[in-house]
């Protein structure tokens, strides 16, 4: 138990992952399910930045040569997350504008009534 208290932001990341993953498999609705893929998506970047922090660690810039600073925290699943969420970003507009486009031919964003007229 104390492993879970003291890796509080992990367990998050993972119950969020697990709210998405149910929400994109559960619903038919095509707007549910982007907003359960973005859930996934926010999931794990928090799971990543939060393994990339160190606690009493100091950012990776050095403003005094003669500090005697040894102790960093890791830059890299910072900017690899910043390049996930313009990813993401992109991915959701691209997933709406589809949805928008199946509406306009369908006339439903539901997956089962589209299925049934032949989708």
């Amino acid at each position: 138990m104390e492993r879970l208290i003291t890796n509080y932001y992990e367990v998050a990341a993972i119950v969020l992952f697990g709210i998405g993953f149910a929400i994109l498999l559960l619903h038919n609705n095509l707007i549910k399910k982007i907003i359960g893929m973005n859930i996934m998506d926010t999931a794990v970047f928090l799971f990543f930045i939060a393994k990339g922090y160190i606690q009493g660690a100091e950012a990776p810039i050095i403003l005094d040569v003669n500090s005697k600073t040894t102790n960093f925290v890791n830059p890299i699943p910072t900017a690899l997350m910043l390049t996930g969420i313009v990813v993401a970003v992109s991915i959701t507009a691209f997933a709406l504008s589809i949805t928008i486009k199946v509406y306009e031919h369908y006339g439903t964003i539901e997956l089962d009534q589209i299925m049934k007229m032949g989708g």
